[in-house]
């Protein structure tokens, strides 16, 4: 039987994991991330994220466009 996975406030995520998180398309993400503007790490030639650390840097982004 297959494990469900949990979802861990420091819960590691690939690509296309935060670009449904964040209701993007993937190529998108892929753009944002390379050019630094989501943080990620390249690790073995594929991007991972930390949920928590998105979590964080999208609360900023949203506070930075409503101030």
């Amino acid at each position: 039987m297959k494990k469900r996975r949990t979802h861990h406030p420091e819960q590691i995520m690939t690509l296309r994991e935060v670009a449904r998180y964040l209701g993007l398309h993937v190529m998108t993400v892929y753009k944002l991330t390379r050019e630094g503007r989501v943080p990620a790490a390249k690790i073995g030639g594929q991007w991972r994220f930390k949920r928590d650390v998105l979590d964080e840097w999208l609360e900023t982004q949203m506070h930075r466009h409503t101030s």
